[in-house]
């Protein structure tokens, strides 16, 4: 009998032995492997992350279509009251309304989707919230008064809060190290497609003088869901997920699924192990999967890293950038070529996402994050300055065109280089409920900010114009202290040496720097250290 047991024991320690050795070995390869080489061992991965990815195209087209419709004629008319002056105009509190809408049923999407998305995965969940949204866009275009209007936009939000969370989740855990920053980033980009298609459709509509001048734009959004559905109905699952769930056979189909035939049955196994591996090291930080677990132990400080980190993309200004049209209608521009120079910026925000990819190559994401808050802050104080001068078109043109510059400096920096810290830095038991509530205090930031915008920038309410870039120039650099002293440096990390780093306390400013070996662990079973 003693015998016995002693068999079973060299085995099982036999058995954890070759299993730490696998991820070991996951973890080096993973570590070692170029960009080209990731690409092509996982082309599918790439495939499938841009692919989901691409539901946050109707949050960045609606972002723009509303606060853009405040200066447009005929939406003006339909929804806005006579002025004295014979002009029509929408209220502060109903532009605020409106655009707070959004975000208050985001934060509804946004807890439901990491309750959801942790019983029934990334796929299905998505592919609940893309059939849900066909439904709700009929509210908004049908939309006889603003209520019925505020009401959609609150519903389609929930949908959005969906694909904001997951997105960014299942691009970080489809992809290695290697490719992990970039597929991340690019939500960042198809915020910026969104943007720039609604600019130009509102462009394309301007001449309209009906009430299709604004419904055009709203029934747009029906083309992306029917594709998206047929395609995340044939994506794999999250092989995370999976092992999570203690379904490694499923999780070793997935991965298979998104690799290329380069990836052999053991480099496979290999993969799992190291998912397991670091699946089990968060078991012994913190046991449960919930949202008070994201305030126990280390996770807290993890959590905090990761809300803060988002809420900045909220502080550090970039409302006036939504507002640049109607700036360079204060110019004396007609609304067609405000409208043309809004395209501009866009469409420059989308290369400086694209520039980002290249700078992410020799710059770490604190670096980049930190020096673009820097920059960002002096534009806005350049932009508060502008004001001073004395009123003239030209002033107007500076402003909008500094506005421009502000844009594509957001979108190389501080816009995409989020996206793949709150992914890095969130543990993967807890990666989708950590972004929720990331995410949910982007939005809670987001209505304080429209609030505060909409006053700011509302003839009728404060009327403080292009002073307004004061305010945002102190968040600015408000942001900038916080990224120097809280922010780590997650570049070039598996998810396991974060986790140890994050165990080990160590300081933001030492991540870059400190060593970690993976299979430097708790021996379950004597509770001994040991390193293989």
């Amino acid at each position: 009998m003693e015998k016995e047991a002693s068999t079973n024991h060299l085995e099982a320690k036999t058995a954890q032995v070759e299993f730490l050795e696998e991820a070991r070995a996951a973890a080096e390869r993973e570590r070692s492997m170029t960009l080209m080489a990731a690409i092509y061992r996982y082309p599918k991965a790439v495939g499938w992350s841009i692919l989901l990815s691409t539901a946050i195209v109707m949050e960045g087209y609606d972002l723009v279509l509303l606060p853009n419709f405040f200066a447009h004629p005929r939406f003006q008319q339909r929804y806005g009251t006579l002025q004295s002056d014979g002009t029509y105009a929408i209220s502060a509190p109903w532009r605020s309304g409106l655009t707070n809408g959004a975000n208050v049923g985001e934060i509804i999407g946004l807890q439901l989707s990491g309750i959801v998305q942790d019983r029934f995965g990334y796929r299905k969940t998505i592919l609940g919230a893309l059939t849900l949204i066909i439904g709700y866009i009929f509210i908004v275009f049908f939309a006889i008064n603003l209520p019925m209007l505020l009401a959609g936009e609150i519903l389609c939000g929930v949908c959005w809060g969906v694909f904001q969370t997951l997105t960014t989740a299942y691009a970080s855990e489809v992809c290695p190290v290697a490719l992990r920053a970039y597929l991340t980033t690019y939500v960042n980009l198809c915020w910026v497609f969104g943007q720039f298609i609604a600019s130009g459709v509102l462009r394309g509509v301007l001449t309209l003088d009906s009430e299709w001048a604004y419904r055009i734009p709203f029934a747009i959004q029906w083309f992306w869901p029917v594709p998206l559905i047929i395609g995340c109905f044939f994506a794999p699952e999250s092989p995370w997920w999976s092992v999570r769930r203690g379904k490694f056979e499923k999780a070793k189909h997935d991965l298979r699924r998104l690799t290329s035939s380069l990836e052999t049955d053991a480099d496979l196994n290999q993969t799992i192990a190291m998912m397991r591996y670091t699946n089990d090291l968060e078991l012994d930080t913190v046991a449960g999967c919930s949202y008070w677990d994201c305030f126990k132990g280390v996770n807290l400080r993890r959590t905090e890293l990761v809300c803060i980190t988002w809420l900045i993309q909220n502080v550090c200004g970039t409302t006036l950038g939504n507002y640049s049209t109607n700036f360079y209608e204060s110019a004396g521009l007609p609304a067609s070529d405000s409208f043309d120079l809004t395209m501009i910026q866009y469409a420059l925000g989308a290369v400086g996402t694209i520039c980002s990819w290249f700078v992410m190559i020799y710059l770490g994401r604190r670096t980049i994050y930190l020096y673009g808050l820097v920059i960002l802050g002096a534009l806005l104080f350049v932009i508060g300055f502008s004001s001073l001068a004395p009123d003239h078109p030209s002033r107007d043109w500076g402003i909008g065109s500094m506005l421009i510059v502000f844009t594509f400096v957001y979108d190389l920096s501080v816009g995409p280089v989020c996206y793949s810290l709150v992914a890095e830095l969130s543990s993967t038991r807890l990666r989708a409920k950590t972004i929720v509530l990331a995410r949910n205090v982007y939005n809670v930031g987001g209505i304080i900010v429209n609030i505060l915008s909409n006053y700011q920038l509302t003839t009728t309410a404060w009327n403080w114009g292009a002073k307004t870039g004061f305010f945002w120039g102190v968040s600015c650099v408000l942001c900038v202290i916080w990224v120097f002293f809280r922010l780590p440096e997650p570049k070039g990390r598996t998810f396991a040496e974060l986790d140890i780093l994050f165990e080990k306390g160590v300081s933001a400013r030492k991540f870059k720097e400190t060593t970690v070996d993976i299979t430097e662990t708790s021996d379950r079973e004597s509770g001994q250290k040991e390193t293989i």
